[in-house]
């Protein structure tokens, strides 16, 4: 067909073109198809060629990517800052424990009890460098007292000379890379510095009790140390394992005398199955009695009649 016609389709099945020039018709019951102006495609419903039908299709606004985006950034963000100021925070907590009592030292109280021992030897005439010996050559009162008095403040400083030797190394590393807060360098620094002059000052007093001793006061100091140390940790094992026999023999006599109890309620009990039987045997042979009286009186009265 050339140009485009409205075409009416008629009831008896003709179809009539606007123009009325061509008149062309079919009929239902024929089936040699469409005539005229229709071509083949017209059985599958199409009519001078392809119609495309398009279906609509929802398209996504694109700002709603950005605005997902955007939300998983803020949620990825968040816990980013929570795990940092949570790592802050504990990091900030193990300075401040630092801070506050790793390096927080005190001098032990035989310092203050050396120093009473002293004033008492000075007010009953000790010098120092006086030299008051025993017989054998032992020193003996005043100054015997203040050497031992000495000696026990150098051993309870033991643990604190100990505690500062083990730290250097590793807070001198810290402070030089810059990992260390200020105020636990100070602190360190404040326990370092009066460790040092507790020494200084305990090889000084040596000196004055007994020139020379200062050189080995402290190496003797150690190990009486250690050898109190081993000594406190023997009594201590000789106690668990004092009161680990103690609880051993405890439960061998709770268990004899559970065995005991046992066997007593065993007796027991066999003694109130006996009684039982007893007088079960008793009341059966009661009731027998009984019965057997009644059936006597009853026949012997039978036979009076």
């Amino acid at each position: 067909m050339s140009g485009e016609q409205e075409a009416t389709v008629n009831p008896d099945g003709s179809t009539t073109f606007a123009d009325g020039a061509n008149e062309e018709s079919f009929s239902g019951e024929k089936g040699d198809g469409f005539s005229g102006g229709f071509t083949d495609d017209a059985t599958n419903g199409t009519m001078g060629g392809e119609e495309t039908i398009e279906i609509p299709v929802d398209k996504v606004d694109p700002a709603l990517y950005l605005l997902a985006f955007a939300a998983v950034m803020i949620i990825l963000g968040a816990i980013y800052m929570w795990r940092q100021r949570k790592s802050q925070g504990e990091t900030e907590d193990f300075f401040t424990q630092l801070d506050g009592g790793k390096f927080n030292l005190k001098l032990p109280a035989a310092v203050d009890e050396y120093y009473e021992v002293k004033a008492k030897a000075e007010e009953q005439g000790w010098e120092p460098g006086q030299k008051t010996a025993g017989p054998g050559g032992v020193p003996s009162g005043p100054h015997r007292q203040l050497a031992q008095a000495l000696m026990k403040r150098c051993i309870a400083d033991v643990p604190l000379v100990t505690h500062i030797q083990k730290e250097s190394a590793g807070m001198n590393k810290l402070y030089s890379q810059s990992m260390c807060s200020v105020n636990q360098w100070r602190s360190y620094q404040a326990a370092e510095a009066m460790v040092s002059a507790e020494v200084d000052e305990v090889r000084a007093e040596a000196d004055e009790i007994e020139p020379g001793w200062s050189q080995v006061i402290w190496r003797q100091a150690m190990q009486y140390h250690n050898m109190l140390k081993q000594r406190h940790e023997m009594e201590a094992k000789a106690r668990v394992e004092q009161a680990e026999k103690k609880k051993q023999e405890e439960n061998k006599i709770l268990a004899a005398k559970r065995k005991e109890d046992e066997a007593k309620e065993r007796i027991l009990a066999a003694e109130r199955a006996a009684a039982e039987l007893i007088k079960a045997e008793e009341r059966k042979e009661k009731k027998g009695k009984s019965t057997s009286n009644g059936g006597l009186k009853k026949g012997f009265l039978s036979k009076k009649k």
